[in-house]
């Protein structure tokens, strides 16, 4: 899978550093071309020499060659890469990168590249618990780069603890994976429904709930990057998404989104429903605001369209159908429930008394419960990672299906 593939590394200034000519033997051997771009301190950490023997690639540090007098073009780098990892990535870059700083070489081919970015941090394990720090990582995932997190062990400043950067066999595996799985839904069609929906009481006033829509952005997105073709239905959410392979549909109503999603659903392979639906609608809604005064105020409900349970009634053996469900008890029970009365084949079970999970999080924790029950339980995460998650299973039904 990596024959031919053009993989960039950027290397900052970290104790670590010196790991990677292994990772860069490993990408070579497996027939990916390699070009490297160094910072300034990381110089005091591996030397360009190395990189470039090992490369078969001048190593670029600066945006001009006082020796031969050529000047780099950061754009061109940016336009040659298929991924470009940066490794060790420090805490000073990281947060340099999360801003859009542009000070030396690196920082600006990484704005320049259009291609996907990876990124493995280290540092000593106080940095890396910082909330600055954390804050820098959900930044760089939100934007759809793909972390390969630091792990626990000793610390070049002898603590032991967090902040490791992983091996470069493991990010060897990792980039690998990462180009197998790339195209594996391609050919797909996916519908996604993501956010809330907003069902108005009168033109200022509606019922809606706490939903932001990350969670099913990231499905989106992480569909997208394996080759889907994915028809996003979104409710009512600042957030949105851009990629070529994805086409939003917003909605604010259930009823909307309802319509939209029955209108899509026919001509797509899956469908993954993660938007926050309101259950009940205002059986009238005024034309103007309505007035405050001293007495009651009570709201006649009707409920919406059950758009999970529909689909579950259309859809055909080949369709594939993922649902989620929010609880705040007997999660279990209630999702296995929800799995037979609405024909999915897959739930994802998230209970608000999870530390980290539900609505407006950076990070989700969930259990996949297929429709013979059995159960998978994933720990807390970044929502792109879970939604990694999510589209494994995914593919591992249509995967079951052909046999």
């Amino acid at each position: 899978m990596l024959q031919g593939k053009k993989i960039l590394l950027g290397i900052t200034g970290g104790i670590a550093a010196y790991k990677i000519p292994l990772l860069i033997r490993l990408l070579k051997k497996a027939g990916a071309e390699v070009k490297v771009i160094i910072t300034p301190a990381a110089k005091e950490f591996v030397t360009p020499l190395t990189l470039a023997t090992l490369s078969g690639s001048p190593v670029e540090s600066g945006f001009f060659d006082n020796e031969t007098g050529v000047w780099n073009s950061h754009v061109e780098l940016g336009l040659w890469a298929d991924l470009m990892l940066v490794a060790p990535l420090t805490a000073n870059t990281m947060a340099k990168m999360a801003c859009g700083i542009a000070d030396n070489f690196l920082l600006t081919v990484y704005l320049s590249a259009r291609c996907p970015v990876m990124f493995a941090p280290a540092m000593d394990l106080d940095m890396y618990q910082h909330p600055a720090t954390k804050d820098n990582i959900n930044k760089l995932q939100q934007r759809g780069h793909r972390l390969i997190a630091a792990t626990k062990g000793e610390l070049a400043s002898g603590l032991c603890g967090e902040g490791r950067m992983e091996e470069p066999e493991v990010m060897f595996e990792t980039i690998k994976r990462f180009f197998e799985m790339q195209q594996r839904f391609s050919g797909k069609k996916i519908l996604v429904s993501a956010g809330p929906t907003f069902e108005a009481i009168d033109p200022v006033r509606f019922i809606g709930n706490h939903s932001s829509g990350k969670m099913g952005l990231a499905i989106a997105r992480a569909l997208a990057q394996q080759g889907a073709e994915v028809e996003l239905v979104l409710g009512p959410t600042e957030l949105t998404i851009k990629h070529n392979l994805v086409s939003i549909y917003p909605v604010t109503t259930a009823n909307e989104m309802y319509n939209t999603c029955m209108a899509l659903f026919s001509v797509c392979d899956a469908a993954i429903m993660s938007a926050a639906v309101a259950d009940y609608t205002p059986k009238t809604v005024s034309g103007q605001k309505i007035k405050k005064n001293e007495d009651a105020w009570s709201i006649d409900l009707i409920r919406t369209p059950d758009i999970l349970k529909t689909l579950g009634q259309s859809k055909t053996d080949q369709q594939k159908l993922i649902g989620f469900a929010l609880e705040t008890e007997n999660g279990v029970n209630n999702a296995i429930e929800k799995i037979k009365s609405k024909n999915l084949d897959l739930i994802v079970l998230n209970q608000l008394s999870d530390p980290g999970a539900g609505f407006r999080h950076d990070t989700n924790k969930a259990n996949l419960i297929d429709k013979s029950g059995q159960i998978t339980v994933l720990p807390l995460k970044s929502k792109d990672e879970l939604a990694n998650d999510i589209a494994d299973a995914l593919w591992q039904l249509f995967e079951t299906s052909k046999q």
